[in-house]
């Protein structure tokens, strides 16, 4: 692959590093009341317009087919929005006492309480060929539970960072998250067919969005002089999102072949990138809205930075493998079935036949 072929495939990481450079840069540019005024443009446009992208772009009605797996469904989504939140939580307990900058374990947290994304986790699963129906269903079903479950969470775990009451912050989620949803939900039905034809790039423009959302919560970091990360601490959190990352994959591709459960080898596949994958597109968004002028709220953010092109590029490497296998279990299931209908064809020793 070429250097232009690679840029264009991973422009959004060299966007993050790009506006985060800019940031430290020259950080008066995206401070409230400076030039880009993002306290109107993106406390309100930015995070209410990647809402209403969103809801623009979920494909609800294709997901009938997935409607009735309600076992794969609450496990993906108790997983993901109970069990990984509490299991973080212990995680932390232990880490406090480590030299890692307590801010950054705050943000550990927040990764916890994130919904499942929108578009990788689906795209994973079909790469494999897994089940993609529960993938899209999930994804859709996680970022609308997530609009109600994640800032619980966040103030649960965390505790609100401010004086602002608890009403002001739910009333702030559901003018510029819940409403944006819904109408771009109402929109879709009226412009379904203009957008199967067209195509618009829903994830390029969230993520171009994304990007200014990144780079004004960075500039408020840059013009601070009381916060600082030592090295230590960068590796160290990037060293634990992976090491997480690969727990929870291996845990659930181990629990989950259980013929207790009697997932089928592609629901095994929708259920390791659904149930671990977080959204950094919808928490990004809520971040700015719950911890709203919090001083650390970038350091707080660093966390599910670096979880999100983490749980790409790892899912990315076990696309083949997890094929490989996936396809041998199918394979052994089939030849299993066939052994099984072929022994009661078949009449016992002895036994008469009938003609």
């Amino acid at each position: 692959m070429g250097v232009v072929d690679r840029i264009k495939k991973e422009w959004f990481l060299l966007g993050i590093v790009f506006v985060i450079s800019m940031a430290k840069v020259d950080p008066s540019l995206g401070l409230k009341g400076g030039p880009l005024k993002p306290e109107y443009t993106v406390k309100y446009f930015a995070v209410s317009f990647i809402f209403f992208n969103s809801g623009l772009s979920l494909k609800t009605e294709d997901l009938t087919s997935a409607l009735f797996q309600v076992k794969l469904h609450g496990f993906i989504q108790s997983f993901t929005l109970v069990f990984i939140p509490c299991l973080i939580r212990v995680l932390i307990k232990g880490l406090q006492y480590s030299p890692i900058n307590p801010w950054l374990l705050k943000g550990l947290m927040v990764v916890g309480c994130m919904p499942p994304p929108v578009s990788s986790a689906v795209i994973l699963t079909k790469a494999v060929g897994g089940n993609e129906a529960a993938a899209i269903f999930n994804s859709a079903l996680g970022s609308f539970l997530g609009i109600f479950v994640t800032p619980v969470l966040l103030l649960l775990f965390l505790g609100s960072p401010s004086a602002v009451p608890y009403s002001t912050i739910f009333g702030q989620l559901t003018l510029t998250v819940v409403v944006p949803l819904i109408v771009g939900q109402v929109v879709r039905r009226y412009v379904k067919d203009w957008l199967e034809r067209s195509k618009p790039p829903f994830g390029t423009i969230s993520s171009c969005t994304l990007l200014l959302i990144i780079y004004t919560t960075f500039c408020d970091t840059f013009s601070s002089s009381d916060i600082e990360l030592d090295h230590f601490s960068l590796v160290s959190i990037v060293c634990v999102v992976l090491l997480i990352q690969v727990c929870l994959l291996l845990l659930l591709f181990f629990v989950t072949r259980s013929p207790s459960f009697g997932f089928t080898a592609s629901d095994v596949v929708s259920l390791m990138f659904c149930a671990t994958h977080k959204s950094l597109t919808l928490g990004i968004p809520m971040l700015k809205i719950v911890f709203a002028g919090y001083e650390h709220l970038s350091v707080i953010s660093i966390p599910l930075l670096v979880y999100h092109p983490t749980q790409i590029l790892l899912g990315g490497v076990l696309v083949s493998p997890i094929r490989t296998w996936m396809l041998a279990a199918q394979k052994v299931k089939v030849t299993g079935t066939s052994k099984s209908s072929n022994t009661n064809s078949h009449p016992a020793p002895g036994e008469a036949v009938h003609v």
